[in-house]
């Protein structure tokens, strides 16, 4: 009960400009039948003489409109920041994606994320992609909003057309590529110079880890999230 008063006091205040619109939300017509004075009923409300609940000191509704204000403030930059947010997410791949959207951009984490799906020809295709990267380089917005595949690119850490047998791999501002070795295919962060191994067989290196994740939108979807700071990620379902 406390919480929902609280809520409901928190809307009101919000939607009141000044402390003068609040108090006018508590004047009833009965009041000015009797008081014949706007202002006089304000001040009576003020002075806590009457109320018919919800009622606030000034200092108390300043407090909780300035955190109102920069709670409004906040999200809105969030949003600007994370294109995750606000949008309805279906996919279990998406919501791992948006999870790990805030962490990536700030730096915390490092996520290479393994896709296997077929393009726009029906190509099968697969590949390793700088997720930190690719959210600094292009508009995540679009495949959040379910208006765009995220796909690898020849341009990506590792891709490969399994169609065409054409293979690229390329170094990122994160990792860089390790392809001439016997253990596989290995990543190494350039901020930290830990290895992060896609093996399926071993286990990933230090301060990382291997999410599988089933899909409806791709053939195959695994995720390496490597933590360069400390950070809780959100478990998948």
């Amino acid at each position: 009960m406390e919480d929902n008063a609280a809520a409901t006091l928190d809307d009101i205040v919000t939607k009141c400009l000044t402390y003068e619109d609040f108090l006018d939300t508590k004047v009833t017509s009965l009041d000015l039948y009797y008081l014949e004075d706007e202002e006089f009923a304000r001040e009576l409300l003020e002075l806590g003489y009457r109320s018919s609940g919800l009622g606030l000191k000034r200092e108390e509704f300043e407090t909780r409109k300035a955190a109102a204000e920069a709670s409004r403030l906040s999200k809105r930059r969030q949003q600007k920041t994370l294109a995750s947010v606000g949008k309805e997410l279906q996919d279990n791949f998406l919501r791992a994606l948006a999870n790990r959207e805030e962490a990536n951009r700030s730096g915390k984490m490092k996520s290479i994320i393994f896709l296997r799906d077929r393009n726009a020809l029906g190509q099968e295709v697969s590949g390793y992609i700088d997720y930190s990267h690719r959210l600094k380089t292009e508009d995540f917005e679009p495949y959040f909003n379910g208006k765009k595949r995220l796909l690898p690119r020849p341009t990506d850490l590792s891709f490969y057309n399994w169609e065409t047998q054409v293979s690229t791999s390329n170094a990122s501002p994160n990792y860089q590529v390790i392809a001439e070795n016997s253990s596989g295919l290995l990543f190494m962060n350039k901020m930290d110079r830990k290895i992060l191994n896609v093996d399926p067989k071993v286990m990933p290196g230090d301060n990382s880890s291997r999410a599988p994740l089933q899909s409806d939108l791709y053939i195959q979807v695994v995720i390496y999230d490597h933590i360069t700071r400390k950070q809780t990620i959100t478990s998948e379902t």
